[in-house]
């Protein structure tokens, strides 16, 4: 990706090629990451600071971002994840509320070009960071809708009066900060014309003429900006992807039947319920990170053929369970309560679409690094639950606090087992024929890894392995040409791939060696 092009060149240059380096600079993108998501939580999404940090560290230490973090190629989704929260957090300062005498505007127009251009970053690292545009949009929606609610029940005005009639002397009153529900928002200012205090009526009947003023004003330019913002966004970002598409040739990438299994089905059936199935099979890899592998592809997830599979009732139970979410994310919205649903399935969704199969093929089953984004919506909507149940049980003390140490505690056991996997070739090759013992590619995977180590009677094992569970691999075919001894059991394996493939060199060279 456009990421890796930009960011390894500079890494090459400041540290050379240690890989050391290359990994200490993903996991600092990482902690800064863990950060922002925390900021974020406090500002936009909790009343709480502690359910913030709380989000923030099961985010940190969460099994499924090892390939991400661990792996070098997952600095494109890690420093996609960086920009796409920035970029909210940008648009998100659009959404601050200040009422005073002037009725000054909401919006700065610097800070949503600074939204457009992280996004744009984060689009160009990773394709999945252009949905942060649609994450900005829709949240930006909601907000606006529940301002209006606001304003029709009377509930600012209301507000913004008892403020007044407790407030001090306008010449002794001086801009301060007080603290509302957690968060720090700025006292609106005086009139500093005068020294003497109004009366209680006077502050009282002209606090609700300007709120009412301010608030409809706040409404109407916010209305604006974000038709403004959506304009703005909307050709850049067709610029930005045609860019894409012209680097790659003016078409999207190609990919094989290996790679995406349900995507060659001839049957309707056989794509919608696979492609239902793997949302409800990432999700268990987002809530229960027990079974993870370097590479699910080939053999990992049989497709689902039939409505009868005992498969779909996990899918089932997905959207009974998302639809649930909504409507509990619309009772939230009608009471004007916070926002902790939105924001979750905000960030859960949207990242996710690119990677769904909804729109275009992709070249993966599963794939744990495009979970990093989505990762983010998971922790808010978990820590979020967690908290309602034992609220409701009225158990928010050491239970809470054990039961969430707990849960801790074994995602950080399994981290730093995954961790311990990716140290070497042979230990990650290794796992996944031991986890993942129908994947064609791992067996593949780890007979190259034999081969290269002079191991060839393993090695022939497992390319024959690979070949009895995806007869069509044609480059098991010629590797076991390689090293089979027998000449014309050799030329028979380079024939043999090349009518799966007549376009492999490899085996051309391989036969035409041979055959001389």
């Amino acid at each position: 990706s456009m990421g890796l092009w930009l960011e390894n060149p500079l890494n090459v240059w400041l540290a050379g090629m240690d890989p050391f380096y290359f990994h200490s600079v993903n996991v600092i993108l990482h902690c800064l990451v863990t950060l922002i998501l925390m900021y974020t939580c406090d500002k936009a999404v909790f009343k709480d600071c502690r359910l913030a940090f709380v989000t923030a560290l099961f985010f940190a230490v969460h099994p499924i971002h090892t390939e991400a973090v661990t792996g070098i190629v997952g600095r494109a989704d890690v420093l996609a994840c960086l920009l796409f929260l920035l970029a909210f957090l940008c648009y998100n300062s659009v959404d601050q509320l200040y009422v005073g005498e002037h009725f000054p505007p909401t919006a700065s127009p610097f800070f949503l070009l600074l939204s457009l251009f992280l996004g744009t970053c984060a689009m160009l690292v990773k394709e999945t960071g252009i949905t942060v545009f649609g994450v900005c949009l829709v949240y930006d929606f909601f907000l606006l809708s529940q301002n209006r609610l606001k304003l029709q029940s009377g509930g600012v005005q209301q507000k913004i009066a008892r403020q007044s009639v407790t407030s001090s002397p306008a010449c002794l009153q001086f801009p301060s900060s007080n603290k509302e529900n957690g968060k720090h928002r700025l006292a609106h200012k005086g009139t500093w014309n005068s020294c003497h205090p109004a009366s209680p009526e006077e502050q009282q009947s002209g606090s609700l003429s300007v709120s009412n003023k301010a608030v409809w004003y706040n409404v109407l330019f916010k209305s604006e900006t974000t038709t403004v913002a959506f304009l703005l966004s909307l050709p850049k970002v067709v610029l930005v992807l045609y860019f894409r598409l012209w680097i790659m040739g003016g078409s999207m990438p190609l990919f094989s039947e290996q790679d995406n299994p349900a995507s060659f089905s001839p049957y309707l059936l056989t794509r919608f319920l696979t492609y239902s199935y793997l949302l409800a099979f990432n999700a268990w890899l987002l809530l229960a990170p027990i079974t993870l592998c370097y590479d699910w592809q080939v053999g990992s997830i049989p497709l689902v053929e039939s409505i009868w599979d005992v498969r779909n009732l996990a899918t089932v139970f997905l959207a009974v369970v998302m639809m649930l979410l909504g409507l509990h994310c619309m009772a939230a919205f009608k009471k004007r309560e916070h926002k902790e649903v939105l924001v979750g399935l905000l960030f859960l969704v949207f990242p996710f679409i690119p990677a769904s199969n909804l729109f275009f093929k992709v070249g993966f089953v599963v794939a744990e690094r495009v979970l990093y984004m989505p990762s983010m919506g998971y922790c808010i909507l978990f820590i979020h639950g967690l908290n309602k149940i034992c609220t409701w049980l009225n158990k928010w003390g050491g239970s809470t606090l054990t039961l969430s140490a707990l849960l801790l505690l074994l995602y950080s056991w399994k981290t730093v087992k995954q961790n311990e996997i990716w140290l070497s070739r042979e230990s990650l090759f290794r796992s996944g024929v031991q986890t993942l013992p129908h994947n064609a590619k791992v067996h593949y995977n780890y007979a190259n890894f034999l081969k290269d180590q002079g191991r060839n009677i393993e090695a022939v094992y497992h390319y024959k392995t690979a070949l009895k569970l995806y007869p069509r691999h044609a480059s098991a075919l010629n590797n076991l040409g390689t090293l089979t001894k027998d000449l014309v059991e050799a030329k028979e394996y380079y024939r043999k791939a090349l009518q799966l493939n007549p376009q492999h060199n490899r085996a051309l060279f391989n036969l035409g060696n041979l055959l001389k």
